[in-house]
């Protein structure tokens, strides 16, 4: 093997480790100083990696934005599966309520979303985050439809944006306490609003 195969395959393997960097470093900024002041300079320097090896993977700040906020690990969290759609929404509210609880990715969650206030481009990232998540969530609801316990008809977007709409203005703008008991409480209130469709479903 010569050299120039052997630095190939090194730098193959450290890619997907050095795009994680990269993710780290662009939400960091994006939380720091907002979308206005986001540069890929600024991330290649925080990075500590060439800004041409950022432009490279990314030609545009939305596509590296778009691309950290969906595969970056700081805004992840395994779907729950407890066997019982209340059990998963619960499980589900607790996760997002840490991660809100979190300074680091509140801080993220905060700017992505003055972000997409101000900036038609942040809106677009936003709403493809929001969408990949209803997505990687669509086998807890289709469990719960087939255990019985939700009609299928019904949007599980609606239950998604109940549950995060509920914990962002609560965390996020009035700045309630995170463990008093509202992420039980609104899950038991969205328990009784599934019931309620499933009796006039089944009527």
């Amino acid at each position: 093997m010569d050299s120039g195969t052997a630095r190939t395959r090194a730098g193959e393997r450290s890619g997907p480790r050095r795009k994680e960097e990269i993710f780290e470093a662009g939400l960091e900024l994006l939380a720091q100083q907002g979308y206005d002041a986001f540069t890929m300079e600024g991330v290649a320097q925080r990075a500590g990696v060439n800004k041409t090896t950022v432009y490279r993977w990314w030609p545009s700040k939305p596509e590296l934005l778009r691309d950290a906020l969906l595969h970056s690990g700081t805004l992840a969290f395994d779907l729950p599966d407890t066997g019982s759609l209340t059990g998963d929404l619960a499980e589900l509210a607790s996760r997002i309520q840490g991660l809100l609880a979190e300074p680091r990715t509140r801080a993220v969650v905060e700017a992505a979303l003055v972000g997409a206030v101000r900036h038609p481009a942040m809106r677009e990232l936003v709403t493809q985050f929001l969408d990949d998540r209803l997505g990687r969530h669509q086998p807890l609801f289709t469990r719960a439809v087939e255990r019985g316990e939700l009609p299928a008809d019904l949007d599980p977007a609606l239950l998604v944006d109940a549950v995060a709409g509920a914990l962002w203005i609560r965390l996020l703008v009035r700045r309630g306490p995170e463990s008093d008991g509202f992420a039980g409480q609104l899950v038991a209130l969205l328990a009784d609003g599934i019931s309620a469709a499933r009796e006039r479903g089944a009527g």
